[in-house]
This record gives C-alpha cells, sequence and structure tokens, in this order.
C-alpha cells in the first residue's frame, strides 16, 4: 500500500506541475495562431487542474496526507520549471514530453493499484490514462503541423 501512496504522490505532483506549466503558456503564447493555441491550452490547463483534486481525494481515501506545497511537488516530479516562456511549438514540444511523464507515472501507480486489488482507484487511473493519451495525439498533432 505504501507504494501506490507514493506512486499517488507522484501522479499528483506530475498533474498539478504540467498544469501549471499549461497555465503559464495559455497566459504567455505568442505568434500564428495565437487564438486557437491560446484556447487549447486554456482546455488542457482547465482539464489538468481538474484532475488535482480527485487525484488528491484519492489518496486520502488510501489513508494518506496529500502533498500541497510547491517544495514537495517540485521533489515528487520529474517535470522541469519553464521560467521564460518559448516559442510556441517548444511550448507544445514541452507539454508533449510532460504528458509521457504523466502517462508514465499513472502506469506505475495503476499496476500496483493492480497488485493490491485497489479496483476503483485503478478504474480512476485508466480514465486519467485515457484522457492522457488524448492529450498525446492533440500535442503531437500541434507538432507535426509545423515540420
Amino acid at each position: 500500500m505504501e507504494s501506490l501512496v507514493e506512486q499517488m504522490k507522484v501522479v499528483l505532483a506530475d498533474t498539478f506541475a504540467m498544469y501549471l506549466k499549461a497555465h503559464n503558456y495559455h497566459w504567455n503564447v505568442e505568434g500564428m495562431n495565437f487564438p486557437q493555441y491560446h484556447e487549447f491550452l486554456g482546455n488542457l490547463y482547465e482539464e489538468l487542474h481538474g484532475a488535482v483534486d480527485p487525484i488528491a481525494e484519492h489518496i486520502r481515501a488510501l489513508d494518506a496526507y496529500a502533498p500541497g506545497s510547491l517544495t514537495r511537488f517540485r521533489e515528487l516530479s520529474s517535470i522541469s520549471d519553464s521560467m521564460t516562456p518559448p516559442p510556441t511549438m517548444i511550448m507544445m514540444a514541452n507539454l508533449y514530453g510532460d504528458n509521457e511523464i504523466v502517462m508514465a507515472s499513472l502506469k506505475a501507480a495503476y499496476q500496483s493499484a493492480e497488485t493490491i486489488g485497489e479496483i476503483g482507484l485503478s478504474n480512476f487511473i485508466q480514465d486519467r490514462y485515457d484522457i492522457h493519451k488524448k492529450h498525446a495525439w492533440m500535442l503531437r498533432s500541434i507538432i507535426k503541423r509545423a515540420e
């Protein structure tokens, strides 16, 4: 159970880090197709933000405390900060890579949940994974258009 709790904390930290980066990019995106990218990033950060609370509540349901500080999120997540806004296509490529990190943390948590029979949590993680597969498709498609 302890391993699952720690993996869910990583899922929370990775999701929050990706949310924050997407929100930052939403504020700062520029250039051609600005309205489309601004809207896309707005939809992305809103979806990610909507996932943060349910992830934390699943951690609490496992009888553990959810991390909630930027310091702790930085310790748990492999997603890097984006201090200055890069060009739009670099933003999208960064988010694509971050999405891959979130998918990997979800996969690890799913395997632990399945191993110990946490059926409801397994289903929740599967749903999150499917959502991130769609994010990957969208981001990959944006990046390809730029090539």
